[in-house]
């Protein structure tokens, strides 16, 4: 690995790390990933739609995280770099982002509502817990390294 590389590496990490570190922090101070896990257990008098909620929360970030993943390797899969500063030229990339950022949008949204609603934290702190766990996982997702296809 060369010194450049390296370099470059580290100013990346450090970008994620503004992500991770406060994510990081905010989630472990509500306690908010076990809060969620209550919820989804029906704990606390919790009843189905709260746990419906929490469910489809969930499954929300599961797409999110499906969709980057997949644009990800999209360069692995189509044998070329696509063009992500001009993403609505592209033929998947103008299909793929709408939907993902709906996903982070709508995933946010419900997760940041149940916990405030089905929980003790409260709205305030459901919207910040919400936020410190998306904070985090983005961070993370970040911390991925993106494949390298040479252009021809």
């Amino acid at each position: 690995m060369s010194t450049r590389s390296l370099v470059r590496f580290s100013r990346h990490t450090l970008k994620q790390l503004k992500f991770v570190l406060p994510g990081g922090l905010i989630t472990y101070y509500f306690d908010s990933h076990d809060v969620l896990l209550s919820i989804l257990r029906g704990e606390d008098g919790t009843g189905s739609w709260g746990r419906s909620a929490a469910r489809v929360s969930l499954l929300s970030a599961a797409v999110t995280v499906s969709l980057f993943l997949y644009v990800l390797i999209l360069p692995l899969i189509q044998g070329e770099q696509p063009n992500y500063r001009h993403w609505r030229q592209s033929g998947v990339l103008s299909r793929v982002i709408p939907i993902m950022t709906t996903s982070i949008v709508a995933g946010w949204s419900l997760l940041a509502y149940t916990l405030g609603h089905w929980s003790s934290l409260g709205y305030i702190e459901g919207v910040i817990a919400a936020s410190g766990l998306y904070a985090l996982a983005f961070g993370l997702l970040g911390l991925l390294p993106a494949p390298k296809v040479n252009r021809q």
